[in-house]
């Protein structure tokens, strides 16, 4: 083995880890953040920085896509792990490690071997620039090979050409891979651009110039008036789902002129039908399904949702230690630590970023969102109660974990009636986070594109309550 290899295999004792959250694995999420933060090992907040991808939940066909375009995007030697149940995390990610560990050492030589074995033709052989499959023997590994596809959304889906309505230009696909060839062979290409479908074309020509084809899976930018009416480029950006420190499974269509967001498309993956509670309001639909529950442990998810929260807002706007602190203790407090251990810290982190003049100066008066607009809008919980900004929304999270200490040991039963969840009331029309996602593209319009990311965790949507729809009977009163 030589230096090289050596350091390598070094370097994969502790991987960067990207944990990729599916819609109704928010336990299984927590669970691998926690043994992740036991092993010490690095999170990454990119794919380019990441050595292992863990998927959390069971992936559908449709995730595919988006999925390797993530792996695709990790440098070698890349590991892809996924874990479907709790219970598992600890073993996954033990054997990525020596999975990692062992790709290590000659990943460069293999993919060599793999492309002579396609200039030979052998069967298996991996003609350059084809994605390698990964996956572990146990089971927890998707094994997806395949050559690159198309520049994929942010949905999986091959992007195409823009041309406002002229989709006509796909049975046209002569128009890509050629090489040095005569200029008559683009007579048939004339004599398209020439038919009644495309007049007045040219009145915009310089928008599909632009509009035409796409880098790194991003379409080229275009010509729009802004809000002051000047005519400027105008990008298209997806955002999610595949986001460190962002709401699972969310997925933003931006429209960016300069660094403004000017209109926002809101949507989601996939919640199966059907599926099991929401985990951050299990407490209340147990009770009122007629389970036994009592007030501490619902007080307990409250605080754990919180911290769950704010754990992210702060990872967002670059304050990691303490988001790590409130991580750590969301899993305390989700593990039944008493409240005479757990009270101290836990007042100590909640102080220390209330007293933070720059975390306020960084995220006030981002996102404002009244308490009458929040009512019309159907918005109930925190972000009702905070009548303001991100900053108070925040505040408001603390003020409840700071509520919530004091009654951690409460035995009394948790009544059918009291149905008020992290985020909002789980009796109303629609479930809580719809109404979050509903009032988004309001928040998120005019904002700078650096701020959108704060906005959105200072609302933290659950994409799992969407299977709460009176349509499904999931789980209302």
């Amino acid at each position: 083995m030589d230096l090289r290899s050596l350091l390598r295999r070094t370097a994969m004792q502790r991987p960067a880890v990207l944990a990729v959250a599916l819609p109704g694995s928010t336990d299984i999420r927590l669970e691998v953040e926690a043994e992740v933060r036991r092993r010490g090992w690095p999170v990454a907040d990119a794919p380019a920085a990441a050595d292992l991808m863990v998927v959390c939940g069971s992936p559908e066909s449709r995730d595919a896509e988006w999925l390797d375009d993530i792996e695709r995007s990790m440098p070698e030697p890349a590991v892809r792990i996924v874990v479907e149940e709790t219970g598992h995390a600890a073993h996954a990610l033990e054997m990525a490690r020596r999975d990692l560990t062992d790709r290590a050492a000659t990943p460069r030589e293999a993919e060599a071997d793999d492309q002579q074995g396609a200039a030979a033709g052998e069967p298996g052989g991996r003609a350059p620039g084809e994605h390698q499959g990964h996956g572990d023997d146990q089971g927890h590994g998707a094994h997806h090979g395949s050559s690159p596809p198309p520049a994929p959304d942010d949905q999986g889906h091959p992007h195409h050409a823009m041309g406002h309505g002229h989709g006509g230009h796909a049975g046209h696909s002569g128009h890509e891979g050629h090489g040095n060839h005569h200029p008559d062979d683009h007579a048939p290409h004339m004599d398209h651009m020439e038919h009644e479908g495309h007049s007045g074309q040219m009145d915009h020509m310089g928008h599909d110039m632009h509009a035409m084809g796409a880098v790194a899976g991003l379409p080229m930018a275009e010509r729009a008036d802004d809000r002051d009416e000047l005519r400027l480029d105008q990008l298209h950006v997806p955002v999610g789902p595949g986001l460190t420190d962002w709401p699972t499974g969310l997925v933003l269509r931006l429209t960016l002129q300069g660094d403004v967001v000017q209109d926002v498309e809101v949507d989601h993956l996939h919640v199966p039908p059907g599926h099991r509670l929401p985990f951050w309001d299990q407490p209340w639909l147990w009770a009122a399904q007629g389970e036994k529950v009592t007030r501490g442990s619902a007080v307990r998810r409250r605080c754990a949702a919180h911290l769950d929260s704010a754990g992210r807002l702060l990872a967002v706007v670059g304050w990691e230690d303490v988001a790590v602190r409130c991580r750590r203790l969301r899993d305390e407090l989700l593990s039944g630590a008493p409240r005479e251990e757990i009270g101290g810290d836990l007042r100590g982190v909640v102080r220390r970023v209330r007293r933070s003049r720059t975390l306020r100066w960084s995220i006030a008066g981002l996102g404002e969102l009244s308490s009458s607009r929040a009512g019309a809008a159907g918005v109930t919980g925190p972000a009702l109660a905070a009548d303001g900004d991100a900053y108070d929304r925040l505040r408001r999270w603390l003020d409840e974990i700071e509520c919530g200490l004091e009654v951690l040991d409460d035995e009394r039963p948790l009544t059918p009636g009291e149905l008020a969840g992290p985020r909002g009331r789980l009796d109303g029309a629609q479930p809580p986070s719809q109404a979050l996602l509903d009032i988004l593209p309001e928040l998120l319009t005019g904002a700078e594109f650096a701020c959108a990311r704060i906005i959105v965790a200072s609302l933290d949507p659950d994409i799992e309550e969407l299977a709460l729809t009176p349509a499904s009977g999931a789980a209302h009163a």
